[in-house]
């Protein structure tokens, strides 16, 4: 069992950054792609930015494409999603997440299957 811990949200003025982390329990984390993925209220979860187990591949969704950047670094068991340029639309509770499925990193959220609590994220215009 994947234990995932999120840390880095808070409140930002349009325009400005934060760095989101998500550290992982087991060691079996190098294995595993991740993903971020946000809530917002009233909204459905929604992909933000997933990487592959070796961190080979990423993937974003289109509106954060050109602003978000997801790396790991696997000898921290720890997964990070750089947010520059936030706008409010970009305020939701943010959830890190880890498939065992090796071989595919996915962008939606029934294919993963070990979720952090999230951090709230919160952007003022």
């Amino acid at each position: 069992q994947v234990q995932l811990v999120e840390s880095g949200g808070g409140l930002v003025q349009a325009g400005g950054s934060l760095r989101l982390s998500c550290a992982a329990s087991e060691r079996t984390f190098t294995t595993y792609p991740m993903g971020w993925f946000r809530q917002a209220p009233g909204k459905e979860r929604e992909f933000v930015a997933a990487i592959s187990w070796n961190g080979g591949n990423t993937y974003y969704a289109d509106s954060v494409k050109g602003r978000f950047t997801i790396s790991r670094d696997n000898a921290k068991n720890t997964v990070y999603l750089q947010m520059n340029s936030l706008k409010p639309e970009d305020t939701a509770v943010y959830y890190c997440a880890a498939s065992p499925r090796r071989w595919r990193t996915g962008t939606t959220f029934q294919e993963y299957e070990y979720w952090g609590q999230g951090t709230q994220v919160t952007v003022s215009s």
